[in-house]
């Protein structure tokens, strides 16, 4: 729960003192990675019956976080570091339905949080597929598709 704690403040802190780069939200999200890709590993290895229990909404969380990673990666030969607003809403959610799950066993929170990230993962794989180029900070579907237009010279 730490290291939710310390990526959002991090982020705020960063903007709060105008210190956002490029680099910094590259690091961002390696250091995301790291911590989305060990998480099921430690979980599995401390609650295996749990883990096996919710295998498919487990799978949901693996893959949502996995495949925007990837296509990204495949595409743009980089991690792809959008920070969407729906990326933090569901990041939020995981972080608050994980600990749940894993302290006081409210599988409920968890399930709904899937599927919040779940979505997701729909937009920044839709927003890999709009962008010609490798961008960071990109909030939404919407600003996505109004960069594609000014890049393309269409009406916005």
């Amino acid at each position: 729960m730490g290291s939710f704690i310390t990526d959002a403040l991090d982020g705020y802190l960063a903007r709060k003192w105008k210190q956002e780069s490029e680099l910094g939200a590259k690091l961002d999200s390696w250091g995301d990675f790291a911590v989305y890709t060990s998480l099921p590993l430690c979980a599995w290895w401390l609650w295996p019956d749990l883990i096996r229990q919710e295998a498919g909404f487990v799978a949901t969380v693996i893959a949502s976080y996995a495949m925007p990673v990837l296509l990204g990666f495949f595409k743009y030969r980089t991690l792809t570091s959008y920070h969407t607003w729906g990326a933090k809403v569901a990041g939020i959610l995981i972080a608050i339905s994980v600990f749940l799950l894993l302290a006081a066993r409210m599988i409920c929170p968890f399930r709904i949080a899937a599927f919040v990230l779940a979505l997701s993962a729909i937009e920044e794989i839709s927003i890999t597929m709009i962008l010609t180029k490798g961008q960071v900070n990109v909030p939404s579907l919407w600003h996505a598709i109004q960069t594609s237009r000014r890049q393309n010279g269409e009406p916005l």
